[in-house]
């Protein structure tokens, strides 16, 4: 998947010959320009995910929530998924039932950019997902230690059943998490187009590369999973 968070990023995602299954719209970068990203949106050749992401978790900028809600209404008919925080659920609980009546898929995301939460934590999030009727959940953790990489590994050997999956990290390890959580049933790896926005977040042509070897092992940081669980 690629993640557009520029104009720079839709003229890409426009020219690419071979697009991802799926682009991912980030509303909050685009708040100020939102009719120029409408025009555009029939020139992306891949289905999109929308999102207009609280500031709290990673957002460009401070959107107000009235502000976010109008975004994710204003492209909803062009999205084939919306991602919602699960903190936001309540406050944004009109955009996930619309999502639903329209079939639009829904993700329901967790972001902590400090550190990876002990597993009990991560379980209870996927869980109050699951419990909310979200197609998917998503957690983004920070991974720059072999440890905290071995706890997001574990999550997801544990996950709740009848619920998709995707889980990745930042920070050191966060392109090699991204790798080894494919590898685990991880539903969606996400990629930048050109610039990357997030540490350890690979580029499309990497993640297609190191996504289609036969030994993630050893072309990836030379990570190999017994080391990861140390």
């Amino acid at each position: 998947m690629g993640v557009v968070t520029s104009r720079d990023g839709l003229r890409i995602a426009a020219r690419l010959r071979k697009p991802p299954d799926l682009l991912e719209l980030r509303l909050d970068h685009f708040a100020s320009v939102a009719d120029d990203v409408e025009n555009m949106i029939a020139r992306l050749p891949s289905p999109l995910i929308i999102t207009a992401r609280d500031f709290r978790e990673g957002g460009a900028k401070q959107l107000s929530l009235r502000k976010r809600r109008d975004l994710l209404l204003r492209f909803l008919p062009h999205a084939t998924f919306v991602d919602i925080e699960l903190r936001s659920l309540h406050a944004l609980a009109s955009i996930f039932e619309m999502a639903h009546q329209r079939k639009v898929e829904r993700i329901l995301s967790v972001h902590d950019f400090r550190t990876t939460p002990d597993l009990r934590t991560m379980l209870e999030k996927s869980r109050e997902a699951k419990s909310a009727g979200t197609e998917v959940f998503k957690i983004v953790t920070r991974v720059d230690t072999g440890h905290q990489l071995a706890r997001l590994i574990e999550f997801m050997e544990r996950r709740p059943a009848g619920i998709r999956v995707s889980a990745m990290g930042i920070g050191k390890l966060g392109g090699a998490s991204r790798i080894l959580l494919s590898g685990l049933g991880s539903v969606m790896a996400y990629a930048h187009l050109g610039k990357m926005t997030l540490e350890g977040q690979p580029s499309l042509s990497q993640i297609r590369r190191l996504l289609k070897s036969t030994s993630l092992q050893e072309n990836f940081l030379h990570l190999p999973v017994s080391a990861v669980r140390t």
